[in-house]
């Protein structure tokens, strides 16, 4: 999972970001990095290396003569999970979960069903482990313990479908997962029926019954959809 990197120019980072993704500096805006420096109390050079990385996710462009100016939200790399992460803890998190659930529900029942034809003998293994520290962190409130075995279910459900796309949508499928407990979009304790779909689908891919697998996965996402209904659309 990328990082918006520790010290001075990740403080920095933890500024900018938020409050670009946010809308603070609306598209078009020009930041004036020499006074951000010395408010932030960093130096140009941490300011550039800032600007760099806002740069690589197409939230920012830096021109000559120009400066830096906010990009419009069509150019933002929306795929990076830092990116995502600082959408979900502003004011448009709503929104933007409802938006990566359905991409979920898009591409995981396929994903699912490619994993019950390619998946490894090692990988349903993993896939029945993660179903089971699943129902055994079910109960007691504790929805960390429960996020980890989650999204590590799901990481071995897009790496098993052998499509290199899915695969590399394992850390956006994180992202949406982790910004659901977080931000406390789930209960104290997860829908027991969305616990038992996820063992259902861990025993659909062992069998190789891939149509079964699609379906489970449907099932699992039309819940997650649901889920989202407790917040404000």
């Amino acid at each position: 999972m990328s990082t918006p990197g520790r010290g001075l120019h990740g403080h920095v980072l933890e500024s900018l970001g938020p409050a670009i993704t946010a809308g603070e500096y609306p598209p078009g805006s020009v930041l004036r990095t020499d006074e951000l420096a010395q408010r932030l109390e960093v130096s140009r050079s941490v300011m550039r290396e800032a600007v760099r990385v806002l740069e690589s996710m197409h939230l920012v462009e830096s021109r000559r003569r120009v400066g830096v100016t906010v990009l419009p939200t069509s150019e933002w790399n929306v795929y990076d999970p830092q990116v995502i992460r600082w959408r979900l803890a502003g004011a448009d998190r709503p929104r933007q979960l409802r938006s990566l659930t359905v991409l979920r529900s898009a591409v995981e029942p396929v994903a699912a069903g490619l994993a019950a034809q390619h998946a490894t003998a090692e990988e349903c293994a993993e896939l029945t482990e993660c179903a089971l520290g699943m129902v055994a962190t079910s109960r007691g409130h504790q929805l960390e313990k429960y996020l980890f075995h989650d999204i590590a279910f799901h990481r071995v459900i897009l790496n098993a479908s052998r499509n290199e796309m899915f695969a590399r949508l394992g850390d956006v499928v994180a992202e949406v997962l982790t910004g659901r407990t977080q931000h406390e979009v789930m209960f104290w304790d997860p829908d027991p029926a969305a616990v038992t779909l996820h063992v259902k689908l861990a025993e659909a891919v062992r069998e190789r019954d891939a149509a079964r697998a699609e379906e489970l996965t449907r099932e699992i996402a039309v819940g997650a959809l649901q889920e989202l209904d407790i917040l404000a659309p």
